[in-house]
């Protein structure tokens, strides 16, 4: 290490303002985009704040996605080392066994098979709002709102049987559930993984008008079929949860955002990418160098980690004018907290059909939503991976 290598991934966010990057990200982005980082195990990587190198390294499949070359470099985490992805997982794996996947899924994907989703979502959407309404205020918008419309709607979209819905969200919720230990995060995502696998070899038997019966036509093996699906179910819910919970929060605490969306539902499409740009909940990404790469006049070196910091790009004043302020107007079109280059994400159309309906569907229902604690005593959620709320308590 040298003198000017940062000593640990910076994880702490400003106090009172839990919607912004730690203020260090800030700090580093404007002495250049790219510094030396230490990471817990000793490894000596890459920190990348700035957003035109952090989409460069996201472009180049020369950086490797593959979980068992990674350190994390995470303080405080304990593990140092992550076992290669399971079947069915495209985030951990290079083409070509991440091409074949992809190959298969883009399809079903598309802009328009997603908006043809959209009058389920907007059913989904009405019955929690009316749900809401006539329990009355309080009510945790999280629990009430957030969690359940995207886990109803990936349920239709994979074909889970609405009488096996109760027990799926229960082990979804457990899986993530606030002072939950390892070993219990660990039996919920086993018991999601068992009811995939028995749901796909039910698909196999007797297909339906579902995702998961598409792909049982294929030459997906059933371990893989199993894995897919449980790496939609949870890709599909977690993140488009928490930027509903997390969104609105940012809304309510700035409140002329708030009624301009509800002024004006029409700009939902822009609202949605703003608050993605501005939230950046899927913060932190990671690569491995597979050959000595050139980088912001730098040279990656083979095995060498790069840690992308998304929130920090999204916030970049070189890309975005103005960036620590949320305007639900802004043109935030090339933000990166769908990713971008073959990993981007591949549900984004879905996340956006879900937040464009929800938003606005919220804030015209319920125009005098409010929070119903101090905004300090929110549950904030803040994770390796993805931020959010436990809770939101909200009343009108």
């Amino acid at each position: 290490m040298t003198s000017d290598t940062v000593s640990a991934l910076p994880m702490t966010r400003p106090a009172g303002c839990p919607f912004d990057p730690p203020e260090e990200l800030g700090r580093l982005r404007e002495q250049g985009g790219l510094h030396r980082l230490a990471f817990p195990d000793g490894h000596v990587g890459w920190l990348v704040t700035g957003y035109a190198l952090a989409r460069a390294v996201a472009a180049d499949t020369r950086f490797s996605s593959r979980y068992e070359l990674m350190h994390l470099p995470y303080p405080g985490v304990g593990m140092t080392e992550l076992s290669p992805a399971a079947p069915g997982d495209l985030t951990g794996i290079d083409p070509p066994g991440h091409t074949r996947y992809r190959k298969l899924l883009t399809g079903k994907f598309t802009v328009r098979r997603m908006r043809l989703l959209t009058e389920r979502v907007e059913r989904i959407t009405a019955e929690h709002l009316d749900a809401m309404a006539e329990q009355g205020p309080p009510v945790d918008l999280m629990e009430a709102f957030a969690h359940p419309v995207p886990a109803m709607t990936i349920c239709e979209l994979l074909g889970v049987p609405y009488s096996d819905r109760e027990f799926f969200n229960r082990h979804v919720a457990a899986s993530n559930a606030p002072g939950a230990t390892a070993e219990e995060q660990i039996a919920a995502f086993s018991a999601i993984g068992e009811y995939v696998h028995k749901l796909v070899v039910a698909k196999r038997a007797n297909p339906t008008d579902d995702l998961l019966s598409d792909l049982t036509t294929t030459d997906l093996t059933e371990a893989e079929l199993a894995g897919l699906g449980t790496f939609l179910l949870g890709a599909g819910l977690e993140t488009t949860a928490n930027m509903l919970a997390l969104g609105t929060f940012a809304l309510l605490r700035n409140p002329a955002q708030f009624e301009a969306l509800r002024a004006d539902p029409g700009i939902a499409e822009g609202a949605v990418e703003e608050l993605m740009r501005y939230l950046s909940i899927a913060h932190t990404g990671l690569r491995v160098a597979l050959v000595d790469i050139e980088l912001g006049g730098e040279v990656v070196r083979a095995g060498e980690n790069v840690v992308v910091s998304v929130q920090a790009a999204n916030r970049d004043p070189a890309r975005f004018a103005d960036p620590d302020s949320l305007d639900v107007r802004r043109h935030a079109t090339g933000h990166l907290s769908f990713g971008h280059g073959i990993h981007q994400c591949l549900g984004q159309q879905l996340a956006r059909v879900e937040m464009r309906v929800a938003f606005p569907a919220l804030v015209t229902r319920f125009p005098t939503l409010r929070l119903a604690v101090p905004p300090e005593e929110v549950p904030m959620r803040s994770s390796i991976n993805i931020d959010g709320v436990y809770g939101l308590p909200v009343a009108w």
